[in-house]
């Protein structure tokens, strides 16, 4: 006689290949990362997909839009043109007004670069991950660690590249972290992501450190990521209590990191000393030692790319054996 009751795997078993399982994909993280970037790229149409109902949306919204609506919107557009031509007439005079005293000072200025507009697809904002996936990507040129901003100010960077779409690490995440300076007073501090879209926090500030609410903060360019002085955040609250060694400083960040639906991605001046890591460069050594110094190509990954750390990192030729004769010194390219 069948019994009615089959017994089944057991606990003990499938908790042990769970444990297994789970100490593979462990080990085996760190090598998954072309087969997350192939289904990606496999996947890239799906998002476009998913995508159309709301671009349809909003096209028979734009298409039964009334006259009157129309009407208002213009108006209120030619009000806000007049408003730009007259700021822009003033920045125009602080512009060459800049340009003299940067002359002067003989500080450079990196303000020429390449933009392009990107649309965003998705946007994930649970507290452990926030991140948002471009319709651009390497097809486009968009490179790992390339900085994202919007109309009011950064957004984040670039930290994965697929073949038609990007995903950028927003400014809020908390594993962000940013240089930027207050424009007081040029002070520099590092800001972090706290998990909330409408906070980022200052840590370890000094309490004899000048800050105020109300200071604005913007990005200082260390590290050769961010171009500097894009508006990043403005200070909301500082924090000092007894015993405690720091104060306790939030920020709120300028960009709208909770309706965002076109961003700008940014590129490098040529001359700004960045290296992309699609391109990355090597000075010719001297004839003389072109011998022992490595070729430009063992600097370059598998992958074939290079990140703005990487590239600006010295390559060294490797250590050879004492011999007694005489041989030129290794160069080292920089």
């Amino acid at each position: 006689m069948k019994p009615i009751f089959v017994r089944g795997i057991s606990n003990q078993f499938r908790l042990t290949l769970a444990i297994i399982l789970s100490v593979a994909l462990l080990v085996a993280n760190h090598r998954l990362d072309p087969v997350r970037q192939s289904l990606s790229s496999f996947f890239s149409p799906l998002q476009y997909l998913a995508s159309v109902p709301g671009v349809a949306l909003d096209w028979s919204s734009e298409s039964f839009a009334t006259r009157n609506m129309l009407a208002l919107q213009n108006k209120e557009l030619l009000r806000q043109q007049l408003l730009m031509s007259e700021r822009l007439q003033r920045f125009e005079h602080l512009r060459q007004e800049n340009e003299r005293l940067r002359a002067l000072l003989g500080s450079p200025a990196y303000l020429d670069s390449r933009k392009m507009v990107a649309e965003v697809l998705e946007v994930a904002s649970d507290p452990f991950h926030h991140y948002a996936v471009l319709n651009h990507g390497s097809r486009s040129g968009v490179f790992v660690g390339q900085p994202v901003v919007d109309a009011q100010g950064v957004v984040g960077q670039v930290v994965q590249v697929s073949e038609m779409t990007s995903r950028v690490l927003l400014l809020s995440d908390v594993s962000h972290g940013l240089p930027v300076r207050i424009t007081r007073n040029d002070v520099r501090l590092v800001a972090n992501g706290t998990g909330e879209l409408d906070e980022i926090e200052l840590r370890h500030v000094a309490k004899s450190t000048d800050i105020r609410v109300g200071d604005l903060l913007v990005t200082s360019g260390l590290g050769n990521r961010f171009p500097e002085g894009y508006p990043v955040a403005r200070v909301m609250e500082v924090l000092t209590e007894d015993g405690q060694s720091y104060a306790r400083v939030t920020a709120q960040p300028l960009a709208a990191l909770d309706r965002i639906r076109y961003l700008l991605l940014i590129w490098p001046s040529p001359d700004s000393g960045v290296t992309l890591p699609s391109q990355p460069t090597v000075p010719a050594a001297d004839h003389s030692s072109s011998d022992n110094v490595p070729k430009a190509d063992s600097a370059v990954p598998a992958g074939g790319s290079v990140t703005p750390a990487e590239a600006s990192k010295p390559v060294t030729a490797p250590a050879t054996k004492p011999s007694t004769e005489t041989t030129p010194p290794v160069a080292e390219v920089h």
